[in-house]
């Protein structure tokens, strides 16, 4: 099979179109996927950069989000028949089982049936976006109705899902973009209030739209400056949650003072750790989330598509930054 592979840490030319055997069906509740598109995400540079996050591989096919067709099942599963349509998100971590490729074999439980609203490219580019924000907003804030949040980046892949999913819950919603174009585009999604950044002063902004009081929900998707930034925009008792690695040098005594809940939001945890539990509520996510599109409630913005052969392309668009939505690699 065709697939991208990188055999050392580097940059995006260190991505190469190689033939690889197909992967195979070796468990009884194993589905074969004859991929169709795959989703590009932060993650698969900076593996592509530092190295994978598989113990004691070099090698890898990237790819955490996939989308795609049945070819085969093993003999136990009772979910899926050739044919199916399937997205998921699963692999990608290190070694040959990323969705950089043609194929991929994927547990039943890890495979849910495609939106039937979604083509393979916007299903692709969902996956992962969908459940961080889900973990994020709903399971780590516990977000609900009547509530002010604040979103970082919300016209990026992560930031966009993560409006929608907030005004599905009743929450007012504010975020940071970077331009007029962008400020229409989550005004779309449902943002309330918009600041851009580069513009305007988010602590007053802030101050103004919350009248002191302050965001009871703050979403970082930036950074460690951003998230330090947001700590004294706080409504008390608030709960701030980030994606990324808040640093070494954080002084915490304004969270403690506004008595903070503040959490780590890692989607790949289940999947790094073989939690089954976890694994099974993702796919229970995706479900959900695969019902929201098919009622219209819930979309999924692609920036733009590449073929395979152009993974390295879409790693430097993505790293230049500025993207609306996802940037997806079309397969088949």
């Amino acid at each position: 099979m065709k697939a991208i592979q990188m055999r050392e840490p580097g940059g995006p030319e260190v991505l190469t179109l190689v033939d690889l055997p197909a992967p195979e069906i070796r468990s009884a509740t194993d589905v074969l996927v004859r991929l169709e598109a795959a989703g590009v995400n932060p993650v698969d540079t900076k593996i592509r950069a530092r190295g994978t996050l598989v113990p004691e591989t070099l090698t890898a096919v990237l790819g955490c989000d996939g989308a795609g067709v049945v070819e085969a099942v093993g003999e136990g599963v009772t979910r899926f028949q050739p044919g199916d349509a399937v997205w998921f998100c699963h692999g990608g971590l290190g070694g040959p089982h990323g969705n950089y490729a043609e194929y991929i074999v994927v547990d039943e439980r890890i495979a849910q049936p495609k939106p039937a609203s979604l083509d393979f490219v916007q299903a692709a580019a969902a996956p992962l976006v969908l459940i961080t924000a889900w973990e994020a907003l709903y399971d780590r804030a516990a977000l609900h109705a009547g509530q002010r949040v604040l979103i970082h980046a919300g016209a990026g892949g992560v930031g966009h899902v993560a409006i929608q999913l907030a005004c599905l819950a009743g929450a007012r919603v504010a975020t940071t973009v970077s331009s007029a174009e962008k400020a229409r585009f989550v005004q779309d999604l449902g943002a309330d209030y918009t600041i851009n950044y580069r513009e305007e002063s988010l602590r007053d902004g802030l101050a103004d739209w919350t009248e002191g009081r302050g965001v009871d929900v703050a979403f970082d998707t930036v950074g460690p400056a951003v998230f330090r930034e947001t700590i004294p925009l706080m409504a008390v008792y608030g709960d701030l949650v980030t994606i990324l690695d808040p640093g070494h040098d954080l002084d915490l005594k304004e969270a403690r003072n506004r008595n903070l809940r503040i959490s780590l939001e890692l989607m790949l945890t289940p999947q790094l750790g073989g939690l089954t539990e976890a694994l099974d509520h993702q796919g229970k996510i995706l479900r959900r989330c695969g019902e929201l599109f098919d009622a219209g409630k819930l979309r999924i913005q692609v920036a733009e598509s590449f073929p395979l052969e152009q993974a390295a392309a879409a790693h430097r668009r993505l790293e230049a930054g500025g993207a609306v939505g996802k940037y997806v690699l079309r397969i088949g």
